[in-house]
């Protein structure tokens, strides 16, 4: 491979896989109100956040780290208290407990407007804070830390909505990721340039350790490995993978105050492609080599689903994540390229048109599904079972098989996703 090609793709790896902490959607409004905040100059007296359809799914029903609540109010409160911008994604972590009571009497005083912005892009924020005739309002598009406009009392700071272009934009240009692509590169490049993946089982299995003494969410780690979970299925590697996984997603859509690895965006992206592989290989005492290729497979592979598929999506992201795990355990368990190819197909062939209806603790009950299928995909392909050409969405060359994965989630799963936030936003107390 090209060292030029090489290194555009750790390049993109770094950019895509990055620590965040709490559910990305209500993180990023809130850093979009932090950044307002400090164009304002001070703590403002009012703002007004306007938000696109997806964001506004992803963020209503999911805990904010450090809070015990749930939603977007308190995140935009904290977010002009005490939110840094320059933390990215890690913008609430110098919470402490009198900042929380300051934001909640903020809510109370009833300054904060939340509104659904129509014919935006579908990762869209947009903060405006107020405050003694002085108005600020910076404003998020296509990634979650992506700031295309900043102004002060109409004096504009930066204005790229027309462009929209960002830098894994740029790198996607540059760099067109194929199947062949991926698998070249995680298996061929020295180990010690991509060994940084490692970082991924460090924060993520923190994560999980950390849920499995508590009790966050609806305890889905605790179900699969307690007296029920181990008669009925078991103690081996396929429930490890299980409890892990879940584990980390309990804490993390119930507001614990962990940081996690993301990939593309998503904290659970993030889980599901890094602690199936990093549990599989500790279970079956794979070398430190493989759990870095197997690693850096799996993340790669997201990535690349994600580029076309898009930050934001009616598809659950369990569903791309897990598709990057299989991979992961495909190569682990010895599989070829073909193999690895067939683990992919699988996965399209079985769980794609899972739906996302916002980031919520039962999340943790969608990545433990994808995390089962992605064992039987990996297991299926070793046996070279594969879902044929002649079955559904699938087709013979394995890129074309991905891109229809992604246009159905992209495009045809559109309708649902407007039907699916119409429901959320027509229960008593959620906003219409």
């Amino acid at each position: 491979m090209e060292k030029a090609i090489k290194k555009q793709i750790i390049d993109l790896i770094h950019h895509e896989v990055i620590p965040a902490i709490g559910c990305t959607e209500p993180i990023a409004v809130a850093l979009a109100v932090a950044k307002a905040s400090e164009l304002l100059g001070s703590e403002p007296e009012q703002i007004e956040v306007f938000l696109s359809a997806n964001i506004l799914k992803n963020a209503m029903g999911v805990g904010i780290p450090g809070t015990g609540m749930v939603g977007l109010p308190i995140a935009i409160a904290l977010g002009a208290i005490i939110g840094k911008s320059a933390y990215g994604l890690e913008v609430l972590k110098e919470i402490t407990p009198e900042a929380l009571e300051k934001g909640k009497a903020l809510i109370k005083k009833k300054v904060i407007k939340i509104a659904l912005k129509q014919q935006v892009d579908k990762l869209y924020i947009e903060a405006v804070c107020h405050k003694a005739g002085d108005t600020a309002t910076a404003i998020i598009a296509k990634e979650h830390t992506h700031f295309v406009y900043l102004a002060k009392n109409g004096n504009v700071i930066t204005d790229t909505r027309d462009t929209h272009t960002t830098e894994n934009d740029k790198q996607s240009e540059e760099l067109l990721l194929t199947f062949n692509t991926i698998y070249q590169f995680a298996t061929e490049t020295p180990t010690d340039e991509i060994s940084f993946i490692l970082q991924t089982t460090d924060l993520n299995s923190k994560a999980a350790s950390a849920s499995l003494v508590g009790e966050y969410g609806h305890s889905v780690c605790h179900t699969i490995s307690g007296e029920l979970g181990k008669k009925y299925m078991g103690e081996n590697a396929y429930t490890h993978m299980l409890t892990m996984t879940a584990a980390a997603c309990d804490a993390r859509m119930d507001g614990a105050m962990i940081p996690v690895m993301s990939n593309s965006g998503s904290g659970n992206q993030g889980i599901a492609a890094t602690l199936p592989v990093y549990s599989f290989a500790k279970d079956i005492n794979a070398s430190e080599e493989q759990l870095i290729r197997a690693l850096t497979l799996s993340h790669l592979m997201v990535i690349y689903i994600k580029q076309s598929l898009g930050r934001l999506s009616a598809l659950c992201g369990c569903v791309v994540a897990a598709t990057g795990a299989s991979c992961g355990i495909t190569y682990l368990l010895g599989g070829t390229e073909r193999q690895i190819s067939y683990a992919i197909k699988n996965m399209i062939g079985n769980i794609t048109g899972m739906i996302c209806d916002g980031a919520k603790p039962s999340c943790a009950m969608k990545v433990a599904s994808g995390v089962s299928t992605a064992m039987l995909s990996a297991l299926m392909a070793m046996e070279n079972k594969v879902v044929t050409s002649v079955e559904g969405i699938i087709d013979e060359d394995i890129d074309k098989s991905i891109k229809n994965l992604t246009s159905i989630g992209s495009k045809g799963m559109e309708a649902t996703d407007r039907l699916v936030l119409d429901i959320m936003t027509s229960k008593d107390g959620n906003p219409g």
